[in-house]
């Protein structure tokens, strides 16, 4: 055949690329050689708590059923966590899946979305699939530039913002007050994303309370960070019940699998873990922090499940120490950004996974000198 169907103009101006290389794919290059380390994408090694455990396995024989639809139990399970009405919660797959909407319904070809230069960039994947035109700022002090933001915002004319707090890839954060300045003198014609994926883990004193009665910001939160459920893909956001009307227009009723929405029910009824978890978490930062100080390395204050590592030089030498940690089995990740690009990151792992990190990064420091 010499003809295929056309693609969208959109779609068809998209380059070849992904946001990430898993770890997975990295291995598969490697001929199959495990990483003796996984402590790069930001994944809870701690797992899920065992009760979650349990009512997975309780739920294994009900997998041959769709998921319900309207996810009623995770809805409800979430608004009494947070004090809201279930009508003011919409459950997607992840917030990735969630990001993919808001932008999907917001944003028309052409139009202007604001974030941060080197911010997370699975959101930029989804303004670029949809015609949107990023509009970046970028960091200062290693933090994202409220002021910048807010500047860009009212330039472009922007009917959508992305700020995550904390942050990734650097690990801050703002205060609440802060954030809650931004939230206030954004034009009421802008959305406001606040990605709060690592909300569990920072001060409580970062996280903003939820206005249910504000229409142009909606929260997101996971279960894949500090509950240990990556693997499930399931997330929620939370805002002013028209807009999450609205979400319920476009979203997937069946996109969410049945077990993920039994997880995050148990994960939620499970703050003891919880806490276990944030608890360890904390140490794992402190004993990385100490290990790129023992190398005379600098670690950036993190209020996340890991720590960004300012190598002392340029992108250039960052990459090389990363480059030389994987091939000594030690899966970590970048900022790829200028300036950013100076640190490297890593996830809190398992005792034994800072060990061996704690072993090879001296070893991936002199290659990169040499």
């Amino acid at each position: 055949m010499s003809q295929r169907p056309a693609l969208s103009p959109v779609v068809a101006a998209l380059p070849t690329t992904v946001p990430f290389v898993g770890p997975e794919a990295q291995e598969r290059e490697r001929g199959g050689r495990p990483f003796r380390a996984r402590i790069g994408a930001n994944e809870s090694s701690f797992g899920p708590a065992p009760s979650v455990i349990a009512a997975m396995r309780a739920a294994a024989p009900e997998m041959w059923m769709y998921c319900d639809p309207d996810n009623f139990d995770l809805k409800a399970a979430v608004a009494a966590h947070h004090g809201v009405g279930q009508h003011h919660v919409v459950v997607g797959e992840g917030i990735d899946g969630l990001l993919n909407l808001v932008v999907r319904m917001l944003i028309a070809p052409g139009q202007p979305v604001v974030t941060s230069l080197g911010a997370y960039p699975t959101f930029n994947f989804h303004v670029a699939g949809f015609g949107g035109r990023l509009v970046t700022v970028a960091y200062e002090n290693d933090r994202e530039n409220l002021d910048g933001l807010l500047a860009a915002v009212r330039r472009e004319n922007a009917p959508l913002v992305y700020l995550s707090n904390p942050d990734n890839p650097m690990g801050t954060w703002w205060e609440a007050s802060e954030i809650q300045r931004f939230i206030e003198a954004l034009p009421e014609t802008t959305m406001l994303v606040l990605d709060e994926a690592y909300g569990e883990l920072g001060p409580e004193t970062a996280l903003v309370p939820i206005d249910v009665n504000r229409p142009n910001v909606v929260w997101m939160r996971t279960f894949s960070k500090a509950y240990g459920l990556a693997g499930i893909r399931c997330g929620y956001a939370i805002g002013e019940e028209t807009f999450i009307r609205d979400v319920e227009k476009v979203r997937n009723h069946y996109g969410n699998n049945r077990m993920g929405l039994v997880a995050g029910e148990a994960a939620l009824a499970d703050q003891a873990w919880l806490s276990e978890v944030k608890a360890k978490v904390a140490s794992g930062r402190e004993r990385i922090a100490g290990i790129a100080r023992d190398n005379g390395l600098l670690p950036i204050a993190s209020a996340t499940n890991f720590v960004t590592i300012d190598c002392g030089a340029d992108g250039a030498f960052a990459l090389k120490v990363l480059k030389g940690l994987l091939s000594r089995d030690v899966f970590i990740r970048k900022p790829m950004v200028p300036v950013l690009d100076r640190c490297i990151r890593v996830s809190v792992g398992l005792p034994h996974e800072l060990d061996i990190f704690a072993e090879e990064l001296p070893r991936a420091l002199a290659a990169a000198r040499s």
